[in-house]
């Protein structure tokens, strides 16, 4: 009698463990039914968009005369090497020591010059793609939120996803018609 007790109450604890994996099973199917996913290719957006293009031509131009100025002065130190290496031998020490003080300090004074300007570049380009970043952000959320999408994910990252989940085109034309 003791064992019928014992095989019974495995066999109920058994069917109860069952049932609580079916309804949890049910419960994520049901779960996964109400959560809707979308995917964007913000790569394509920024590489297809006017704007990022016009906003990378305005950086340009912005840097374009100190780039032109230490591309200058980079070639007038290279002059100086050059003549340096061919007049060197018939220099007497006094004017070796002369032209090589003066080729180190037009040497440091550049790499200076190169290290600020990279400083520079690298911040405003940090500030518009900050800019860019929000902007994209705003416009995906504001997608999502009135197609209903729980999730948004960067397509890049995403192995499958059906046709009808993409909202890239979406993003990009919102993108585009912002100035």
């Amino acid at each position: 009698m003791k064992i019928v007790k014992k095989i019974g109450i495995l066999i109920s604890a058994f069917l109860l463990a069952t049932g609580v994996e079916v309804s949890q099973a049910a419960d994520a199917s049901a779960s996964s039914a109400q959560l809707k996913v979308a995917v964007v290719n913000v790569q394509q957006v920024l590489q297809q968009s006017p704007r990022v293009a016009e906003l990378s031509k305005k950086l340009e131009n912005q840097f374009k005369t100190r780039q032109s100025k230490i591309s200058d002065e980079q070639k007038a130190l290279q002059d100086q090497l050059d003549k340096f290496k061919k007049e060197s031998p018939t220099m007497n020490q006094k004017e070796r020591d002369s032209m090589q003080k003066k080729i180190a300090a037009d040497r440091s004074d550049l790499v200076k010059q190169v290290v600020a300007y990279q400083q520079d570049l690298q911040k405003e380009q940090n500030k518009i793609m900050q800019g860019i970043l929000n902007d994209l952000n705003g416009i995906v959320s504001t997608i999502a939120k009135s197609q209903n999408y729980s999730l948004v994910l960067d397509s890049q990252a995403v192995i499958f996803a059906a046709d009808g989940n993409d909202i890239t085109k979406d993003v990009a034309k919102q993108f585009n018609s912002k100035s």
